[in-house]
């Protein structure tokens, strides 16, 4: 579980005082503001008042207004866990607001899009439009700039950058202390907690702990199944399986009720209750805790959570000595995990990229800026580095007349290695080939990994004999480097498909196709060898 934003209840106001009959723009400017801001604390009482002024605002012809109002139910069916519906609220009103460049929308629609790709666990596409949130805040009241700084710090921590998480969260926190708004700092003193819970550090996770109860029992806020989960977490992580269960009594008291506020909210607290009588003795109950929690799993679609619960029943039977079912379920762990797992190892490239790309994150190091150009894995730069210097090397090329040589690498049966051995030997592989492709090149000239086992090479000034006599002692590099340590018996070998630009018109893309063309011959010939032709468009 990564820490979530999710909402803290205060006493039920009820909807804004407000009429439709006398509604005027700034008199429903003002009730959107007061929903948006509401949204958080209790979605419950704000849907009804959004649809009315959805309806007032279409028959107004205000439709910036009836836009928010629809961001408004939007982000409260996520909450229902209509996640499929809030994506396509956000997106329609986002395409809206790119139109009519109405920075607010902008704002508003990329942060209910980062949260709707967040629980589709594309976390890449969530700090896309997290990110672009934020830029688009800018002139946003304050604490709807927090709520987007909030998003952005969730999304980022997700993707490993703690630093900047802590930076956004920190940004955040301060808004919503200098305007006294409780239920938005105990918002992030929760995520705060539950980032050093992952940490281990006890001392900051029971500070903050003890901050947040303060500031809920100062302003009489009920914390809701999310907080109490944090707070049964770290109980756990001090070994207090009695005090991590009672701190999550009051969900389980009422699973139906106001502390349950999220889809994933009552499936989080079982996978932690079962945790807590799984470590304390009491296997039964840890078995029904996970048999419940992989039912709301199903029900509500949530995959991360389904195959989490297969984790949790193989660590149960593991521990009331039955292997043979702990080892079935580990199976289906791993079924459930590992078709995501290539997209998860590209992520952070995908991520760090995103963060750069905007006003926001040029405020970053040069150090993050040189991040956002390499893949992660490798340390070779990638595929939005190669599309952005390709396209350069190219136009070079044809003004000055000079050749170009683009090459594309493939390792052959790069699967085996991953199902015989394990996906951190193919891991280990991948960084041993990039290793050996960026000790071949020099600048000019550049090496990239487009992405699973795909590499490219980029050769200016580098004909056509030139550029196979190259590729072909790189294959023999490849096919000679001692593998044994890694693979055993099992080679390594690499298929590369090449071409040259010799004169006239063409383009980055044109380059790549006929590549990847003549990788593929490769590959049909049989294999560890290179194919090669000159390009002339």
């Amino acid at each position: 579980m990564s820490a979530m934003l999710s909402a803290v209840h205060g006493p039920n106001t009820g909807a804004s005082p407000w009429s439709p009959a006398a509604a005027g723009r700034e008199s429903l400017d003002a009730l959107l503001l007061d929903l948006e801001l509401r949204t958080a604390d209790d979605f419950g009482s704000v849907a009804m008042p959004a649809r009315r002024a959805e309806r007032v605002a279409r028959r107004q012809g205000w439709t910036d207004l009836e836009k928010r109002a629809e961001l408004v139910t939007g982000d409260v069916l996520g909450r229902l866990g209509r996640i499929a519906e809030q994506g396509r609220i956000a997106k329609s009103v986002n395409m809206w607001a790119e139109e009519h460049s109405d920075r607010y929308l902008l704002a508003r629609s990329h942060r209910l899009l980062a949260i709707f790709y967040r629980c589709l666990g594309d976390a890449a596409e969530a700090l896309t439009h997290a990110v672009r949130g934020v830029e688009y805040a800018d002139a946003a009241p304050p604490l709807i700039r927090a709520g987007n700084l909030i998003t952005l710090a969730l999304v980022l921590d997700e993707n490993g950058s703690h630093s900047q998480a802590q930076e956004r969260f920190g940004a955040a926190l301060e808004i919503a202390t200098g305007h006294d708004a409780a239920p938005m700092v105990i918002t992030i003193l929760n995520n705060l907690a539950f980032t050093a819970y992952e940490n281990d550090d006890v001392a900051a996770a029971d500070a903050l702990v003890a901050r947040i109860r303060e500031i809920a029992a100062r302003h009489e806020l009920a914390l809701d199944g999310l907080y109490l989960d944090t707070m049964a977490r770290i109980s756990l992580m001090r070994g207090r399986h009695a005090e991590a269960l009672e701190a999550l009594r009051p969900v389980f008291d009422d699973p139906g009720g106001p502390l349950v506020t999220e889809a994933d909210t009552l499936p989080e607290c079982l996978l932690t209750a079962a945790e807590a009588y799984r470590c304390g003795g009491q296997p039964e109950r840890a078995r029904a805790a996970l048999d419940e929690a992989a039912r709301l799993a199903a029900e509500r679609e949530l995959a991360g959570i389904a195959a989490r619960v297969h984790e949790a029943r193989a660590e149960l039977a593991a521990t009331t000595g039955d292997f043979p079912a702990a080892y079935a379920q580990y199976r289906l762990f791993h079924a459930a995990t590992e078709q995501l797992h290539d997209a998860q190892r590209e992520m952070r490239a995908h991520a760090v990229q995103a963060v750069f790309e905007t006003a926001e994150a040029r405020r970053a190091t040069e150090q993050f800026r040189q991040l956002a150009l390499r893949d992660p894995l490798t340390g070779l730069y990638n595929r939005r580095h190669v599309d952005e210097q390709l396209e350069q090397l190219v136009a070079t090329a044809m003004r000055a007349g000079t050749e170009l040589s683009v090459a594309l690498v493939d390792l052959d049966f790069f699967k085996r290695v991953n199902d015989t051995f394990s996906h951190g030997v193919g891991d280990q592989v991948l960084r041993q080939v990039a290793a050996l492709l960026g000790t071949a090149v020099e600048e000019p000239a550049l090496a990239a990994r487009l992405g699973g086992e795909e590499f490219v090479l980029v050769l200016p000034d580098t004909d056509p004999a030139t550029a196979a006599a190259f590729c072909e002692h790189l294959r023999e590099t490849v096919r000679r480097h001692p593998w044994a340590e890694l693979t055993g018996g099992l080679a390594v070998t690499a298929s590369i498909g090449v071409t040259t630009y010799t004169g006239g018109t063409t383009s980055a893309s044109t380059l790549l196709s006929l590549a990847d063309r003549n990788l593929y011959a490769a590959k049909h010939a049989g294999r560890d060898r290179v194919v090669h032709d000159a390009s002339r468009r």
